[in-house]
């Protein structure tokens, strides 16, 4: 039933989110290559939180400073998503860390400011605040311009992709998560966090090509936490998913991990680039044994449309390191072989390791 609903909508563009080319407030229809930036799970920790509280000088909570490292990868490119993997407090708090989180909903807006244009939000942790942390995180996105994808407020915003625009394509973001940490769903909304099952991702992806998306990219909150391998379901998933075709032309066109909190690698599976896992784009682990929670990839990567109406390809595939430099103060940024040689060298070495240099993925500059 909500495949029907989400052809029936998709036409309709998200509510409150940016016009979706580049950010630019304007829908081009010119037929170019766009780049597609997306990164890993944001999760605001309480010694994140206070550093915000420390930028705003103590007038409320301000994460700019803190995500400005990575602002000119994000905001250079066509189109970038993030993984918000938290739900928002109210403005004034109270705000809390693990095991269940609630996130200053100041964070929308410097997300905006960072260049994302959408956030994926179904995670595992999508229920820690009940359904009204779901409302106050949509909310905040609204009023921020950041599309989402994965939670919703109600069954028809369920029932559609978030929407956005690039190079002249019409691009759908759809959103899943394995779980929600063994929270129910919300009595009489099922719909309010998007729970991963093949059969519903391929009927949904089936669903945005019928309403007129030209690329379908899904957002897959999976795996085995602190693996850096993907695990068996994750295999088994990439290959169901990438094998889907109407006809000759596949259902989907990239996959994009979150949830493992290192990074996994890229990998080449039936002709589509599927990324396990980001890693986390922002976190603060302490333990050594955890601090590679604190490192994560920046995948990006550039679509090309065929020739007459054909369909669009990915025709450059490229991963950038991030890294979250506890410090103090705490900051998120680009890690290279120069500032962060230990880093990126783990990284690289996660990202690359099933093969996909073979493919034709090289590091972004």
């Amino acid at each position: 039933m909500l495949t029907a609903a989400l052809a029936a909508s998709a036409s309709c563009t998200a509510r409150g989110g940016p016009a979706a080319d580049g950010g630019t407030g304007t829908a081009d229809d010119r037929r170019r290559p766009f780049t597609l930036v997306a990164t890993g799970d944001v999760i605001p920790y309480p010694s994140i939180i206070r550093q915000a509280r420390e930028d705003a000088d103590g007038d409320g909570y301000d994460f700019t400073r803190i995500l400005a490292g990575v602002k000119p990868v994000v905001s250079a490119a066509d189109v970038a998503l993030c993984h918000m993997e938290t739900p928002y407090g109210d403005e004034d708090g109270p705000f809390t860390g693990y095991p269940l989180f609630r996130s200053p909903p100041q964070l929308a807006k410097a997300l905006r400011a960072t260049g994302y244009d959408g956030c994926s939000t179904a995670s595992n942790h999508s229920l820690d605040d009940g359904f009204a942390g779901v409302r106050r995180t949509l909310d905040a996105l609204d009023a921020a311009g950041v599309r989402h994808a994965g939670t919703a407020r109600s069954e028809r915003e369920a029932a559609r992709p978030a929407r956005l625009r690039a190079g002249g394509a019409e691009i759908a973001h759809l959103s899943y998560t394995y779980g929600t940490n063994g929270i129910p769903l919300p009595a009489g909304r099922p719909w309010a966090v998007r729970l991963l099952a093949p059969e519903r991702v391929i009927a949904d992806a089936r669903a945005a090509r019928r309403a007129g998306a030209d690329v379908v990219v899904v957002s897959l909150h999976w795996g085995t936490e602190w693996q850096q391998a993907p695990d068996a379901r994750q295999r088994e998933l990439a290959r169901r998913l990438t094998a889907a075709r109407t006809g000759d032309r596949k259902d989907i066109d990239l996959l994009i991990g979150t949830h493992n909190h290192v990074p996994q690698p890229y990998e080449k599976v039936n002709g589509t680039w599927v990324v396990y896992g980001l890693g986390d784009q922002m976190a603060s682990f302490v333990p050594a044994a955890k601090r590679s929670g604190n490192e994560g990839s920046m995948a990006r990567f550039t679509f090309t449309p065929g020739p007459g109406d054909d369909g669009w390809t990915v025709t450059g595939a490229e991963y950038l390191v991030g890294h979250s430099d506890t410090g103090p103060p705490f900051r998120v940024v680009r890690a290279t072989e120069e500032n962060f040689p230990e880093v990126h060298a783990r990284v690289r070495e996660a990202v690359l390791s099933r093969g996909a240099a073979g493919d034709g993925l090289t590091e972004g500059r």
